[in-house]
C-alpha cells in the first residue's frame, strides 16, 4: 500500500487542530511531516502558528516563525499577525515588538490586525510609550483602524 504523504494532507489537519486550538497536535503533525520529509510550506507554517496563538503559546509561535525564516519558508502578513497576537495574549510585548520590527524590515505587509495586536501587548505589559509611537506608525503608514 504505498500512500504518498502529501502536505496538502497534512495541512488541512493542522489546519483542524488549529480550529480546535490544538496547538501540541498541531505541532505534532509538523514534525511528522519533518520526520517523513514532506515539504512544510507558509500554509503549514501559519496553521501551526495560529494554533499556537489560540493556545496561547507566544513562545512556540515565535520559534515557528524563527524556524520559517531559517527554512526559508516565505513569511507573510498572516504569520506575523498570528505571531504578534500570541505575544499579546501572552502579554509579551518585547517579543510582539521584535516581530513587528522582523516583519518591516522583510517587506512584509502590515495591517490593521498587526498593529492592534503590538498596541494591546504594549498596553498590557504597561508600555504606553511605545503603544503611543506603534499608533503613530499607523497613522504615518496610512494603515485603516
Amino acid at each position: 500500500f504505498g500512500v504518498e504523504l502529501r502536505n496538502i494532507t497534512f495541512n488541512a489537519v493542522i489546519s483542524a487542530f488549529e480550529k480546535g486550538a490544538q496547538w501540541e497536535r498541531a505541532l505534532q503533525f509538523v514534525s511528522v511531516m519533518m520526520q517523513n520529509s514532506v515539504q512544510l510550506d507558509t500554509i503549514t507554517f501559519n496553521a501551526a502558528v495560529s494554533a499556537c496563538e489560540k493556545g496561547g503559546t507566544w513562545e512556540r509561535a515565535s520559534l515557528l516563525v524563527n524556524v520559517m525564516a531559517q527554512s526559508e519558508v516565505e513569511l507573510d502578513t498572516i504569520t506575523f499577525d498570528a505571531a504578534i497576537s500570541a505575544c499579546e495574549k501572552g502579554c509579551a510585548w518585547e517579543h510582539a515588538l521584535r516581530l513587528l520590527c522582523v516583519m518591516m524590515h522583510s517587506n512584509v505587509d502590515s495591517n490593521t490586525i498587526t498593529f492592534n495586536a503590538a498596541i494591546s501587548a504594549c498596553v498590557k505589559g504597561g508600555e504606553w510609550e511605545n503603544a503611543m509611537h506603534l499608533v503613530s506608525s499607523m497613522v504615518q503608514k496610512k494603515v485603516e483602524r
